[in-house]
């Protein structure tokens, strides 16, 4: 599913995304709203992980709600 989809689908994807990242607060992802750079982003400050890692993991979940 491409960072679009995401964005288009959030309210039926968000809860998917707080199953995943727990640690991460309903703040961020109601602010997230579908922006694949902004939840990476939190991903990387949340759990420490490079850019890279936490934008692989958001794409990693992008590609699970095909």
């Amino acid at each position: 599913m491409n960072k679009d989809i995401i964005a288009g689908k959030w309210t039926q994807v968000k809860g998917k995304a707080k199953a995943k990242w727990g640690d991460l607060t309903d703040d961020v992802f109601d602010v997230a709203e579908g922006n694949s750079e902004y939840l990476a982003g939190k991903l990387q400050e949340q759990y420490g992980w490079t850019r890279e890692r936490a934008e692989e993991e958001v794409s990693k979940f992008g590609r699970t709600l095909d």
